[in-house]
């Protein structure tokens, strides 16, 4: 039998139990809602909602690795390419591309073509400082994390704060070296 490869993402989404979109979106509103009344202050719901994302992100990374099949990434930029052509498809079930490299191959964007947390939505005055998807850049920087690559993730455009896209920038900013917690040879 032949070693079965990297599934895509389009693959792998068409095979996941999924939950209604709908139901997704409003719960996902009214989180960040409830987070607004509680924290009172923008920058402080901004931070809670990078946490949940990164405690998500965590977790999230097992359920990748397990159902995508992909094996070990060699660099940042095929890391980059994997988390926008497969791990967008597989959890949101949109398409993203990666672009405006620098020249040493460690910060990129992330650029998704759709964002379906946000059907719906519509920022109030008094929210213009919400980076209302701010789960996803904690989701992104959690998985990396565990996949031993310390990273900052920010939107740099949002269309919900009047930008022509949704845009990611996730820069590296080390590898951190995998540490076992015994030897083999010993």
């Amino acid at each position: 039998m032949a070693p079965v490869g990297p599934r895509s993402g389009d693959a792998i989404f068409s095979s996941i139990d999924r939950v209604n979109a709908e139901l997704f979106t409003l719960t996902y509103g009214a989180i960040v809602r409830q987070l607004l009344t509680d924290l009172e202050e923008v920058e402080e719901v901004n931070k809670q909602l990078d946490q949940m994302g990164y405690n998500i992100g965590i977790r999230l990374i097992d359920e990748f690795l397990a159902k995508s099949g992909v094996s070990r990434c060699v660099d940042f930029k095929e890391t980059a390419e994997m988390i926008a052509k497969v791990g967008f498809k597989m959890f949101l079930g949109v398409t993203a591309s990666v672009t405006s490299w620098d020249s040493d191959g460690t910060c990129c964007s992330i650029i998704l073509e759709d964002n379906p947390l946000v059907d719906f939505v519509e920022l109030p005055d008094t929210c213009q400082g919400l980076y209302y998807c701010n789960v996803l850049s904690g989701v992104i920087r959690g998985a990396l994390e565990m996949v031993s690559m310390k990273t900052e993730v920010t939107w740099t455009r949002d269309v919900l704060r009047g930008d022509d896209a949704y845009e990611l920038q996730v820069k590296l900013l080390k590898q951190v070296a995998e540490e076992y917690p015994y030897k083999d040879d010993e």
